[in-house]
């Protein structure tokens, strides 16, 4: 289906080792119509999701801290190797898109995730400071604007896609994120708040947008209410409570990026056999197999950070082809 809006299949982020060219190689060999920008965590502090999105800010600084990621006064060498990596990753990534015309896709941490994680000078979470949470959200609105921009210079014929990654959101719902004591919880932040500021950021982008959360219970209607396009989760997570949910979210037209192939090295079923849970799901609800191949993005159950590099190439692949089993039988 060469009408594919979104691309068949793609990745979450991660990838294993520390070469960017490497990472970027892999990502457009195996996945040519739909690439992502990789991320390397086995670098080291700044190339870790929270390190790299903290990179992005505009005019917020953060730093490494026994305990964290931590807000400071001024730009240190943590921000500045996060700013590297990034650059080197955009790189690669441009080298290997030449003339290439389709979605590709970034990602950054949503700003619920970045305030559970971020410290401020208390050493409390930012998510403690409705002041603090909303600074937080401004920053990550700019620094989004501006590195968008800078990957559509570098890949003028794709269709930029951009992906917030909050695996902390149902926690901050639920007030179930800890304080730094670890003996108490956050209070829950209100579901309004969490809609409105995942509007604003998700805005800031005027072509598709995806929230990836591999958490269970994630809060479907919540992030289709925010504006997003997709959404991205660990399919083995979801119980029959989701059924209502997920077809609501099909019916009204929004994507899922269903997570069915493990994260971490495991031996691979057939290609079929990975979707065969999507195919189920689609006959539970009731839905046409026809639109199965339009509403399915096919991907790994999280980031590859944790995998080899062979079964990172292999999963990748691996999923392209469990896409087109979608499209070719989806009875």
């Amino acid at each position: 289906m060469s009408e594919h809006r979104w691309g068949p299949a793609t990745g979450i982020g991660s990838m294993p080792g520390g070469d960017a060219r490497e990472a970027a190689k892999t990502v457009s060999g195996s996945l040519e119509e739909f690439p992502f920008l990789a991320e390397l965590p086995a670098r080291g502090p700044g190339a870790d999701m929270i390190g790299r999105t903290a990179g992005l800010l505009v005019e917020l600084y953060a730093r490494v801290e026994p305990s964290g990621w931590r807000i400071g006064d001024r730009p240190g060498r943590d921000t500045r190797r996060a700013k590297a990596w990034l650059g080197e990753d955009l790189d690669a990534l441009e080298e290997f898109t030449q003339g290439y015309e389709g979605p590709v896709k970034v990602q950054a941490v949503g700003p619920w995730t970045l305030a559970a994680a971020l410290e401020l000078k208390n050493g409390q979470a930012a998510l403690s400071d409705p002041g603090a949470c909303r600074d937080l959200a401004g920053s990550l609105a700019e620094g989004l604007r501006t590195h968008l921009a800078d990957v559509r210079r570098r890949i003028p014929g794709g269709r930029i896609v951009l992906q917030l990654d909050e695996p902390s959101l149902v926690g901050v719902l639920r007030g179930q994120i800890k304080t730094a004591s670890e003996y108490s919880t956050h209070r829950a932040v209100d579901r309004q708040l969490v809609e409105s500021t995942l509007r604003e950021i998700l805005g800031v982008h005027d072509g598709q947008t995806v929230v990836h959360s591999c958490a269970p219970d994630v809060p479907f209607a919540l992030l289709r209410r925010a504006g997003a396009d997709a959404i991205s989760f660990d399919f083995s997570l979801l119980t029959e409570r989701d059924d209502e949910a997920i077809g609501e979210a099909v019916e009204g037209g929004t994507q899922l990026f269903t997570g069915v192939v493990p994260g971490v090295d495991s031996p691979l079923s057939d290609p079929a056999g990975s979707v065969m849970g999507v195919r189920t799901l689609w006959r539970r609800l009731g839905l046409n197999p026809g639109s199965l191949a339009e509403s399915v993005v096919v991907t790994p159950s999280c980031g590859l950070a944790g995998a080899s590099p062979a079964y990172s190439r292999a999963v990748l692949a691996h999923c392209g082809r469990a896409a087109r089993s979608l499209a070719d039988n989806p009875e």
